[in-house]
């Protein structure tokens, strides 16, 4: 690929942005699911004995809730629909900022795959370091995501209250449900979304073989082959020490495994 096409299309600049943003979803999302994981921090009206039937009949119905004939189960919600609205705008919004996320996620690897892009860790280490980092980013939000057992109940119900209000759907809903129906096997959905991907993935992940390979030696190893020693060499003590790859030697060993299990599951 041409250096031109290179900054034409910015590639750098948006794998840095959604990186941090895609940080930036993970936390409001562990968030979540740590509030709604606890009966005590949960939205109170999820433990409310009158707003079970309300809840279990939109997990059930989620996404096809239809609020004017389902009166008789959706009362309860009618009535505090001004609460669960206000309670539930943060919730609903990181779910949409998910779906944002993966649309641009989606659309940067598709240019990438388009225009080409070789990646090696030691040839161009930030290009690759930024892109197994979104592969990796992109991988625990969706399945974060799924963790969150209450999702369903969460946007089903924000989006009843929104239309009790305003009379029509939010304009997010449809896609965004159906976002939550096609993850519910999301290794699976994962895979099947990875797979035009595959090459470029996996040129990245192999360049790492020697990498991770000289990281995984004994310390017994690593005194046989002279590495702790300064004085191995005296002839050359002077000179100062020259290499390519550098960088490599700053990524930890937790990060390089984080980017080959969830790379190699995707695209295996």
């Amino acid at each position: 690929m041409s250096l031109p096409s290179i900054y034409q299309h910015k590639f750098a600049e948006k794998l840095t942005i959604l990186n941090e943003r895609g940080k930036g979803v993970l936390v409001r999302l562990y968030n979540i699911k740590k509030t709604c994981s606890d009966p005590r921090s949960k939205p109170p009206f999820f433990t409310e004995k009158a707003m079970e039937p309300c809840i279990k009949y939109i997990n059930k119905k989620f996404p096809n809730v239809d609020i004017r004939s389902s009166t008789q189960h959706l009362g309860p919600a009618h009535k505090e629909k001004a609460d669960i609205f206000r309670a539930l705008t943060a919730y609903y919004q990181t779910f949409v900022d998910v779906l944002e996320f993966r649309d641009h996620v989606y659309e940067l690897l598709n240019t990438i795959d388009a225009s080409q892009c070789y990646f090696d860790i030691h040839l161009n280490y930030d290009f690759t370091k930024n892109y197994l980092d979104l592969i990796v980013t992109y991988a625990s939000v969706i399945l974060l995501v799924c963790r969150i057992d209450d999702r369903k109940a969460l946007i089903g119900l924000y989006n009843c209250t929104y239309e009790m209000i305003h009379g029509t759907s939010d304009s997010s809903f449809p896609r965004l449900g159906q976002m939550i129906l096609e993850y519910e096997n999301p290794l699976r959905k994962l895979m099947e979304e990875f797979g035009p991907h595959a090459k470029a993935v996996s040129n990245a992940l192999l360049s790492l073989h020697f990498l991770f390979a000289r990281r995984n030696h004994s310390a017994d190893q690593w005194r046989s082959d002279q590495l702790f020693s300064l004085i191995s060499n005296p002839a050359g003590m002077l000179a100062p020490a020259n290499s390519d790859t550098m960088a490599c030697e700053y990524l930890s060993l937790e990060l390089l495994e984080r980017w080959i299990v969830i790379g190699f599951l995707l695209c295996h």
